[in-house]
């Protein structure tokens, strides 16, 4: 039933959903464009139109109340991120946890242009050992879904090639402020 009225909700507002389902219990999600606030809850119902249970990251203080139950009942998580913590292993450590975990993670992680993409979904996914699906809304061509799993060679800008090539062409609803597909690490940079 979600799944219906979901996929309805988005042929209503003139998405297309286009690619397969992932076909894997593990992995990181990415999301990109990120760059507007429609992003999430056009993500939430394509999870939902895909029949997946995502789980993401936020800033702390989306969960406060009286909306904090909310977000965290849509798979929400929350990250403290002026404070010092190793987000990269707790989540490796989620993933060491279960069976089943689909970690959505903005590459960006901003609205605004960035000079580069965070690295730590691919930390992530490397560290854990599993794949990475790119997902996309392009707001162009006003459809949206996944592409092919990557499975990192450990090779960063080889991987970030990959992605490099997937999003060419796609725009954000403020395009504007999709920023250069790369890592600080492609140039011995640190994130």
């Amino acid at each position: 039933m979600k799944q219906r009225l979901a996929s309805g909700l988005l042929r209503l507002l003139g998405w297309r959903l286009e690619g397969a389902r992932p076909q894997l219990d593990r992995y990181v999600l990415i999301a990109a464009p990120h760059t507007s606030n429609w992003d999430f809850p056009l993500m939430l119902l394509f999870a939902a139109a895909y029949d997946i249970k995502v789980t993401w990251m936020a800033k702390h203080s989306l969960f406060r109340p009286p909306m904090g139950w909310v977000m965290k009942s849509l798979g929400g998580m929350p990250i403290v991120r002026h404070e010092k913590r190793n987000v990269v292993d707790s989540m490796v450590e989620a993933f060491q946890r279960t069976s089943r975990l689909v970690l959505v993670v903005p590459t960006e992680g901003t609205r605004t242009r960035a000079q580069h993409w965070k690295s730590g979904f691919y930390h992530i996914a490397r560290q854990a050992g599993v794949p990475i699906v790119p997902s996309f809304l392009d707001f162009g061509s006003k459809r949206g879904g996944f592409g092919p799993p990557l499975e990192l060679s450990g090779d960063v800008r080889l991987d970030m090639q990959y992605f490099r090539d997937f999003y060419l062409g796609m725009r954000g609803l403020h395009s504007e402020n999709f920023g250069p597909i790369r890592l600080p690490e492609e140039n011995g940079e640190s994130s």
